[in-house]
C-alpha cells in the first residue's frame, strides 16, 4: 500500500504544481492585452499628439536659502568660522532674526535671544559684513539664525553645524 500512495502523491504534486504554471501565465496574458487595450484607447493613432509641459521645478525651501546664507556669512568671515565637532558646553549661544529684501540687501537684523553682548556683537557685525545676501526665493523675507560659538570669537552656524561632542 505504501508504493502505490507515493506515486499517487507524486502525480497529484505535479500536477497541482503545472496547473499554477497554466493559472500564472493566463493572468500575465489577461493583464498584458487588458494594458493594451487600454493603450490603443488612450493613444490612438489617429489622434494628435499633444506634448505635455515637464513640471516646473519647486522653489527652493527656507531650508535651502538659510544654507545658502549660512555659506555666505562664513565665507564672507573666514577668521570667525570654527571648524570641527563643538565642545558639549557652549560658552554662547546668539539668535539673530535677519530680515532681507528681495534683492538681498540686508533690511533689519536683530538680536532675538543671547546672554552675551559680546557673542551678539560678532553675529551681528559678521552679518552686516557679509551683505548683501543671496536673493530669497519669495520677495522679502525673515528668519532665524543660531550661532553656535565654540569659544569667545569663533562660531558656526546652526544650518551648516554638524553634531556636538557628547559630554
Amino acid at each position: 500500500m505504501n508504493t502505490i500512495i507515493r506515486p499517487g502523491l507524486v502525480l497529484v504534486i505535479s500536477i497541482a504544481g503545472l496547473c499554477g504554471c497554466a493559472s500564472v501565465r493566463t493572468a500575465a496574458d489577461a493583464v498584458t492585452s487588458s494594458v493594451e487595450r487600454v493603450t490603443t484607447r488612450i493613444f490612438h493613432p489617429a489622434s494628435p499628439t499633444v506634448p505635455v509641459p515637464a513640471p516646473a521645478p519647486a522653489p527652493a525651501g527656507l531650508d535651502d536659502y538659510k544654507t545658502q546664507v549660512a555659506h555666505h556669512v562664513a565665507d564672507h568671515n573666514p577668521e570667525r568660522t570654527y571648524t570641527g565637532t563643538l565642545p558639549a558646553m557652549l560658552p554662547a549661544v546668539v539668535v539673530l532674526e535677519i530680515t532681507v529684501d528681495r534683492d538681498g540687501e540686508l533690511a533689519d537684523v536683530a538680536v532675538q535671544r543671547s546672554r552675551n553682548p559680546d557673542a551678539s556683537e560678532i553675529a551681528l557685525a559678521s552679518v552686516r559684513r557679509s551683505a548683501p545676501l543671496p536673493r530669497p526665493p519669495i520677495g522679502r523675507l525673515t528668519f532665524s539664525e543660531t550661532f553656535l560659538f565654540a569659544d569667545s570669537e569663533r562660531y558656526q552656524l546652526r544650518s551648516l553645524a554638524g553634531p556636538q561632542a557628547s559630554e
